[in-house]
């Protein structure tokens, strides 16, 4: 049986090399499907906004179970075949399936080259493939700053929390997790439709990512430290600001990297038109541009070794006592 840290380095190892598969069968889109499904079915289109939040978290709980059971019966069978190794790789697939660092990557990476072209036509539409705010009237500034935003944010809940959940309880809760992270990106908004109904997912999406957000937070730090950026002035910033974020977790990645890179992100949004004000992460010793993409991209990759070296060494320490 192969050790559970290694198997999450051949995930990463997998999605550094094939990145992630775009296809209709790739688990997260079929989970994208089903919820969109039992949207569709379950969403009450009368009574009271009591009913709506019972039905949203009875759909909340219907999928994470729902995916749980998946993964652990895929388990189940691969332990099942006439190969030792049959549950380890299932496990590594289903790992890959459920981080996507190379992915991140690539989303900032087309966005910085676009910028350095001077298309800011093109690079204003490849940010709306990322983020959901107006992005009409964007400056490069401003899509940089979409860019830097997405990468950090998306490092806890893209990257860290499934490798997180996965060391805890193996593939079965990885997928839990991006079950429920899904659910957040399709029904956490706050409109007439979801804000009742899309309540729960949204809450249990917080609570999951509560503990990963603040891990990631730390390791920004040490990689602004390693990668010759300012860790200081990241540490500095990740406790002066994060907490002034709107989500309860989303600070605690985007503040140390603004801080890293002598940025300031946050700042004025459009969305449908309407101006939302989002609390300020940082200092603008520096006016954002397109490198800052690729500062944020760096930084991201070595959070993620980071952690997969801790939990190698920890897995070690572990195995060395028990």
């Amino acid at each position: 049986m192969i050790p559970a840290s290694l198997i999450a380095m051949a995930a990463f190892f997998l999605d550094t090399v094939l990145g992630d598969p775009q296809s209709r069968w790739h688990p997260v889109a079929v989970l994208g499907r089903l919820i969109g499904w039992l949207d569709r079915l379950l969403y009450p289109t009368t009574g009271s906004n009591q009913r709506k939040f019972a039905m949203g978290a009875f759909l909340t709980l219907l999928v994470l179970c729902i995916a749980y059971a998946f993964a652990e019966g895929l388990l189940l069978a691969a332990r099942e075949l006439p190969v030792a190794w049959g549950a380890d790789l299932v496990s590594v697939i289903l790992l890959y399936f459920c981080i996507s660092p190379r992915m991140l990557a690539k989303a900032g990476q087309d966005i910085h080259a676009l910028l350095v072209k001077g298309d800011l036509a093109a690079a204003r539409e490849h940010v709306g493939y990322i983020v959901g705010r107006d992005t009409a009237q964007l400056n490069e500034a401003d899509a940089a700053r979409a860019a830097i935003e997405t990468v950090a944010e998306n490092t806890v809940d893209g990257v860290i929390a499934p490798l997180f959940f996965f060391a805890f309880g193996g593939a079965p809760l990885a997928v839990l997790y991006r079950a429920a992270n899904t659910m957040d990106s399709m029904l956490g908004y706050k409109n007439e439709r979801y804000l009742y109904f899309g309540r729960m997912a949204a809450r249990v999406d917080d609570v999951l990512n509560f503990v990963p957000a603040r891990i990631t937070g730390m390791l920004f730090v040490m990689a602004a430290f390693l990668l010759g950026y300012d860790g200081r002035n990241a540490l500095n910033i990740l406790v002066r600001d994060a907490a002034g974020h709107p989500s309860p977790n989303g600070g605690y990645a985007e503040a140390p990297v603004a801080g890293a890179l002598h940025i300031r992100l946050g700042g004025v949004n459009y969305y449908f038109g309407e101006r939302h004000f989002r609390a300020y992460m940082g200092d603008a010793h520096m006016e954002i541009s397109a490198k800052h993409i690729l500062g944020a991209i760096r930084l991201m990759y070595t959070v993620t070794v980071l952690f997969l070296l801790f939990y190698y060494l920890f897995s070690l320490y572990y195995r060395g006592v028990s």
